[in-house]
């Protein structure tokens, strides 16, 4: 069952009126009945992977919790003195490491070998096939369970957070799979924090029109970009990228600002229609974007754009590593050797190629989404390292930073910069997507967008008027949103203003949505990460 089909809007509504009929402290039995429902609609055999995930956290969150109260219970019966006191807590500490590990290679081991079995035996192939063997050794045909990197990825942080003594470990098993297994973010994150959703899953949520009507108010507006924007120029995108060798040039060109705009489309609005519809149920879940194409860097662009996953490598990847006793010993080995700038560089570059490592293989079994996460990194911390003499030509032109043509043009280097980048997430080979690039240059004819040329790839005159006309409302909200929230502003205005505003977003929908064949079959681009 996805985000965009029938069924889906069916459920939300019938699991929506059974929350609020039934409302009481365990209005959470409800969101845990619908989500199992949900994720069951997936196949049977699929879920057993998030139970043993669930099961399995639980009860080492739980271990963890009784080895960090039997410690102080044994400092306080005991009357250790202070040195006995620090060494009896390292010692407990290394017994929850162990069960910490446990749980880390086991759900990190499920999706490792359920996502990259097939990656790794394609290497290992090629390797042979350098060495002059000969031989296929096959390939696993296994089903991806939905959202396993997202539940996985979240578990984990949970985890990890009662290890820190961060909070205590939740006792009840269902409010935890609830946690774990919540339907709306299930397929597209964000991926919250257990912290932030432990009280909002135990509270009564009487019903609240107001709130309801944003909710369904952001779902709507999800729905127009992934309905009438993201899976219309969809097509364009495929034409381009199953056909590279026809269309190059400015075709590579259109293809590739078209998927730039396809795929913000396609996951903010995909997160759009989570947020909205967790909001109906009374659940604030964290943001997952603000504004990123209007990022001056590419850092920056990484600190807007699925601000959850960036957030959960921040604080459980780049600072873990930045500060463990390998990268801390080879920091003071570059003071020693090569003086304290390299010394001091030293963790962050080893903490941010590691972060980005992950971030490309999380994205994608394959070497493709491997170097975009290496180009990602290195753009970001040659930035770094230019800030120096950025600053000093500032000071040079004091007055330049803070004029408009002068953002516009950092807004508009950066998105041709991330453009470019994106395109080895569009062809998935590094060849392949250097040939194309080199294409837009030296194969570029302005003339082929207005003479009817871009007609092939897929896309008539009235539905490239569509996606425009769609990607400037987009741009007039993200410009709208720095006044804050869109809806309150709407909010602010007549009946008859508000009528036309959702009403008329609301036919867009239903007249110019990318519906037909395939319909309940589309995907959203992160449901596959």
């Amino acid at each position: 069952m996805l985000l965009v089909s029938y069924e889906f809007l069916l459920f939300f509504a019938a699991s929506a009126v059974c929350y609020y009929l039934l409302c009481g402290r365990f209005q959470w039995v409800v969101l845990l009945a619908a989500s199992y429902l949900f994720y069951l609609s997936g196949g049977l055999k699929v879920t057993g992977f998030i139970l043993v995930t669930t099961v399995s956290t639980w009860l080492l969150g739980l271990k963890l919790g009784r080895l960090k109260g039997e410690t102080k219970a044994y400092i306080k019966a005991h009357g250790l003195g202070r040195e006995e006191r620090k060494a009896y807590r390292a010692k407990r500490k290394a017994v929850s490491w162990r069960f910490l590990l446990i749980g880390l290679f086991l759900n990190f081991g499920i999706l490792a070998v359920l996502k990259y079995t097939n990656f790794m035996i394609g290497n290992v192939e090629a390797i042979f096939h350098i060495l002059g063997s000969e031989g296929a050794l096959g390939r696993t045909d296994w089903v991806l369970p939905l959202g396993i990197s997202y539940y996985t990825f979240q578990s984990m942080g949970y985890l990890i957070d009662v290890y820190r003594d961060k909070y205590e470990p939740e006792k009840n098993l269902g409010q935890f799979a609830l946690f774990v297994s919540f339907f709306p973010q299930l397929v597209e994150g964000p991926i919250s924090r257990f912290d932030e959703m432990r009280e909002q899953f135990r509270r009564v949520h009487r019903f609240d029109g107001q709130e309801v009507a944003f909710g369904l108010q952001r779902m709507l507006w999800g729905y127009f970009k992934k309905l009438v924007v993201a899976d219309r120029l969809v097509h364009a995108v495929l034409t381009v990228s199953r056909d590279p060798g026809q269309f190059g040039g400015s075709f590579a060109l259109a293809g590739m600002v078209c998927y730039t705009v396809q795929i913000y489309a396609d996951f903010s609005g995909g997160i759009d229609i989570v947020l909205g519809a967790a909001q109906v149920f009374g659940i604030k879940l964290p943001e997952n974007f603000n504004r990123p194409y209007f990022s001056k860097t590419v850092g920056e662009y990484w600190r807007r754009w699925h601000m959850s996953l960036m957030a959960w490598l921040r604080e459980y990847i780049f600072y873990p590593a930045s500060v463990c006793g390998p990268v801390t010993k080879l920091s003071k080995w570059g003071k020693k050797r090569f003086g304290d700038a390299v010394g001091r560089r030293i963790p962050v570059y080893a903490a941010s190629l590691l972060v980005w490592l992950v971030t490309g293989i999380w994205h994608g079994a394959s070497w493709g989404f491997v170097f975009w996460g290496l180009i990602n990194c290195a753009v970001i911390l040659a930035a770094s390292e230019l800030a120096p003499w950025q600053r000093k030509f500032h000071e040079k032109h004091p007055g330049l930073k803070d004029r408009r043509a002068f953002k516009g043009f950092q807004i508009c280097r950066t998105m041709l910069l991330l453009s470019l980048i994106q395109t080895l997430e569009y062809y998935q080979a590094v060849p392949l997507t250097v040939k194309m690039i080199g294409s837009m240059v030296f194969n570029f004819s302005l003339s082929a967008f207005w003479d009817g040329s871009l007609l092939a790839l897929g896309l008539d005159g009235w539905d490239w008027a569509l996606a425009g006309l769609g990607s400037l409302l987009m741009l007039f909200v993200s410009l709208a949103q720095r006044k804050g929230s869109v809806r309150a502003q709407i909010r602010e205005k007549s009946w008859a203003v508000r009528f036309l505003c959702w009403f008329g977003l609301f036919l867009a929908v239903l007249v110019f949505g990318a519906y037909g064949h395939g319909f309940d079959a589309s995907q959203f681009i992160y449901n596959q990460f």
